[in-house]
């Protein structure tokens, strides 16, 4: 009889939704049947995921993340450390799961679950954010990201994208700007800005719509968006209905392009996220887009027994 193949399954008790609980016995059953031998790791505080990753990681063939998009990353920054990296399957439970939702993973998790174990692979692009910080899907600073992520999504629903993010900025004065000058191949900027995000994603804390919906997972190609700061209430109205139009802009407080690497300068500490975690205060900022590191699992294969 073949030995089971390892899979190093890392939960967060604490994610959004929580969902993995009433589910985790039909989980475990998924993988048993579908051969594995299965190891499996409670994160207890910030960071666990990561460690877990790196130190139990380099003796299994797959690892299965369960969480939100902070799990994700704390997973994916800790297999970015070992030199065979296996396979990566993902059971979203979080808040918000945009990364998943580019991927079109199951909502429920038992189907999540199985996709984990039969997927197929799908070699993805990690960011490197300042050589000692990894991230998905995502870094950025400024007004959206605090807005985006702080928001319960049935809020954001109801509103609706563009009002939620009007009444939310309510005026100029409450919007704060940072001085930075920001370098890619090709081009440069310099001034003052309310927003910045390079991502390989069409979802950011739940909106839809802010980056092209051309986006591949795989081509070695950050999508970045930058955002000036709006001088009076007209323009920042318009700035944000031209956010969110499927329609070319000329809006000349906003710029959009695709890049393999950028760094970002600035006078003064500016706080960035990560796949919708705090990523520090930085003032010096180097982003480089590391082309299919990891294949995740994607889809449904034919033969669930592909590993």
């Amino acid at each position: 009889m073949a030995e089971r193949k390892r899979l190093l399954l890392i939960i967060n008790p604490c994610s959004g939704r929580v969902r993995i609980r009433t589910h985790l016995l039909e989980v475990l059953d998924i993988f048993m049947k579908e051969g594995w031998r299965v190891q499996a790791f409670v994160t207890q505080k910030p960071l666990d995921a990561r460690d877990i990753a790196a130190r139990e990681g380099r003796h299994s063939d797959l690892i299965v993340c369960c969480g939100g998009d902070g799990t994700l990353n704390e997973t994916v920054s800790g297999m970015m450390t070992l030199e065979r990296r296996p396979a990566l399957g993902y059971i979203p439970s979080g808040s918000t799961n945009d990364f998943a939702a580019g991927l079109k993973l199951p909502k429920r998790v038992p189907d999540a679950a199985r996709v984990a174990v039969t997927g197929d692979r799908f070699p993805i692009d990690i960011g490197a954010f300042c050589d000692d910080r990894y991230f998905v899907y995502v870094a950025g600073f400024g007004i959206f990201t605090e807005i985006s992520y702080a928001t319960p999504q049935e809020r954001k629903n109801k509103l609706g994208r563009q009002a939620y993010l009007l009444e939310s900025l309510k005026s100029l004065a409450s919007i704060q700007s940072y001085a930075m000058r920001v370098e890619w191949e090709g081009g440069e900027l310099e001034g003052e800005f309310i927003f910045g995000m390079v991502t390989n994603a069409r979802s950011v804390g739940g909106f839809r719509g802010i980056v092209t919906q051309e986006v591949a997972l795989d081509d070695g190609l950050y999508e970045v968006l930058l955002v000036r700061m709006p001088g009076t209430p007209l323009e920042l109205s318009t700035m944000v209905s031209d956010l969110f139009s499927r329609e070319p802009s000329s809006n000349d407080m906003i710029y959009r392009f695709r890049t393999n690497a950028i760094s970002f300068t600035s006078g003064n500490p500016v706080d960035w996220v990560l796949d919708g975690e705090f990523g520090g205060s930085r003032t010096e900022v180097r982003i480089q887009n590391l082309q299919r590191q990891i294949a995740i699992r994607k889809g449904q294969s034919k033969k669930s027994s592909k590993k």
